[in-house]
């Protein structure tokens, strides 16, 4: 196993709870310039669980959904408001 794939086996997961249907879940990745690379849409009561990994240092949440973490429960607003979780950086530190 690479030293990468150590640090990522043990990163941060998210768990998202759809509120309400067609929450959307987009990855966004690291790096100079940040693109979407996945993006998964949940109705009501599906659960995704998500990973930060070397590819991915947000995940954006839109529509009304908990989000579990590691800090506590975080519970997104509206279907027009959307909450961004912070990552961890390249080094494994946490972002602010």
């Amino acid at each position: 196993m690479k030293e990468d794939d150590r640090f990522f086996a043990n990163a941060p997961y998210v768990c998202v709870k759809a509120l309400e249907k067609g929450v959307n879940v987009i990855g966004v990745t690291r790096g100079e310039v940040t693109k979407i690379h996945h993006t998964e849409k949940l109705d009501r009561n599906e659960v995704i669980i998500a990973q930060f990994t070397e590819h991915t240092s947000a995940i954006k949440i839109r529509g009304k959904a908990e989000i579990y973490t590691h800090f506590g429960v975080i519970q997104s607003g509206e279907a027009e408001e959307s909450v961004t979780l912070i990552g961890r950086n390249e080094h494994g530190t946490e972002k602010n």
